[in-house]
């Protein structure tokens, strides 16, 4: 096992003829979180979208546990990804969601339901197994999110400000749930944020996007 899970090197990020950044070179540690602050624009989703193999890099190496994941297709990386919008599937029950990808990974359905019943019970929703997406309010459909981004067991975890949308006390205590969860499963994860304190309150270290040779102009919200 490589004594980093997941490191970039010299990657650059964006798009054919127009690059966000360059030059970015982190190591995430096994079970680490990393938070990356920066204004909105700065290239933090596009970070994350190169790393998880959405958006090709334009240049450098992704690494996840020393294995050379860089032109790996998506779902061979074993990287989970939650974004802002929870992104539930509609017409699939909490249980169903959750076991969506142990499903497509052919895990027998009786462990990927016991799997998913655990990580709902660990957080704290385990009588919403049955239910619909529809009926949860927006941070326990951020907990099913995560439960099935964390189902399948990624090596690396990837959260594109996932509780920006919520209220300041609400995403105060879902962060510091996210990271005990993190932690107990043993997840490297990446969180990138526009705001300081919960990058502080969630994340073992901070970087900025502005520790790296960008080509960006940052704008406001």
């Amino acid at each position: 096992m490589s004594a980093s899970r997941l490191q970039t090197q010299d990657l650059a990020i964006g798009y054919p003829g127009r690059a966000v950044a360059r030059r970015i070179s982190i190591t995430v540690a096994p079970a680490q979180i990393l938070a990356i602050l920066g204004p909105s624009g700065s290239g933090k989703s596009t970070l994350l979208s190169t790393i998880a193999g959405v958006t090709p890099a334009l240049a450098g190496r992704v690494t996840i546990d020393g294995r050379d994941v860089t032109t790996t297709p998506i779902h061979q990386r074993g990287v989970g990804l939650i974004f802002q919008e929870p992104l539930l599937f509609p017409h699939l029950s909490v249980l169903d969601n959750v076991t969506y990808g142990l499903r497509r990974q052919r895990v027998p359905r009786a462990a990927a339901v016991t799997r998913a019943e655990d990580l709902l019970e660990w957080l704290d929703l385990g009588r919403y197994g049955n239910r619909s997406v529809d009926e949860l309010s927006g941070g326990q459909a951020q907990r099913v999110a995560l439960a099935r981004a964390l189902a399948p067991r990624p090596a690396v975890l990837l959260l594109d400000e996932p509780f920006s949308a919520l209220d300041a006390d609400l995403r105060s205590r879902l962060a510091a749930d996210v990271a005990q969860m993190l932690r107990h499963e043993g997840v490297s994860a990446i969180h990138v944020t526009h705001d300081a304190t919960e990058a502080a309150d969630m994340a073992d270290a901070v970087i900025t996007m502005a520790d790296f040779d960008l080509s960006f102009t940052p704008t406001s919200r």
